[in-house]
């Protein structure tokens, strides 16, 4: 079996995972994730807990459920925004090109040419701290990625017989680029999907971790890492089991990737 197929399936399997872990934790946690309990604090792993609990005597499995489901939403709705907006200006500037395309073009080498999770911090300053502030800054920021990829295969696959002879049978500019050309698209976009969701999981923790993503008391991978930092020695399950949710969905998705 070939490398990538193998890698493609562990991937697979490990994203499956932490999608029944998500979809679990949507219907039913153990506790309340933000259920306090001064008896137990900082417990470590047990039958009755399985993670452990916080500092706030919270069961840690419980909030790792109910952070990952938010990371996991954060990520898609971002993503969704990022693909969306993305694949339209990519294909009307690829398609068209000239002076729009140029336009286009400059903005995005703009955008691009900051690191991304500067630009986050500088939006979120702006628009204030929170979860919703936090999607439209990240939405924002992959848009950029998702127009210069679509951009490069629309201007290629315009090129192609099939494309032409839609042109010569006086098929509309819109059809020929969300009908003839888009679908012809789906497998490099699927690719910068995978790596965009990693990314929007890695900014999501990222941002959260600083503070300026989602705001106590709603649980977050990241906000988890940030509150169990005080604690990585006396109670480091505290920051083990997010940890590891982040570790394993990235490395998930990256496998996938390159199978």
């Amino acid at each position: 079996m070939k490398t990538k197929n193998i890698n493609f399936i562990i991937g697979s399997i490990l994203v499956g995972i932490m999608l029944v872990f998500v979809l679990i934790g949507i219907f039913y946690t153990p506790y309340n994730p933000n259920q306090m309990d001064g008896s137990v604090k900082n417990m470590a792993p047990s039958f009755t807990h399985f993670f452990g609990t916080d500092n706030f005597g919270r069961d840690i499995f419980s909030r790792c459920m109910e952070g990952a489901k938010t990371t996991f939403l954060v990520a898609i709705i971002t993503v969704s925004i990022g693909v969306i907006f993305g694949t339209v200006i990519g294909a009307i500037s690829g398609y068209y090109g000239g002076i729009l395309d140029e336009i286009f073009m400059r903005i995005i080498d703009v955008l691009l040419a900051f690191p991304s999770i500067l630009l986050a911090l500088v939006f979120v300053s702006v628009l204030g701290t929170g979860t919703f502030n936090i999607i439209v800054a990240l939405g924002i920021l992959f848009i950029p990625s998702f127009a210069r990829v679509v951009r490069s295969e629309v201007i290629a696959i315009k090129q192609l017989d099939y494309v032409k002879n839609a042109k010569l049978m006086g098929a509309s500019s819109l059809r020929i680029m969300f009908v003839h050309i888009l679908p012809s698209t789906f497998p490099i976009l699927l690719s910068a999907i995978t790596i965009g969701f990693n990314n929007a999981i890695l900014a999501e923790a990222g941002m959260s971790y600083l503070g300026l993503g989602v705001q106590p008391p709603e649980a977050s991978l990241g906000r988890m890492l940030s509150e169990a930092q005080t604690y990585i020695f006396s109670a480091p399950w505290y920051a083990i089991a997010p940890g590891i949710i982040i570790v394993v969905t990235v490395l998930g998705f990256s496998l996938m990737n390159e199978g």
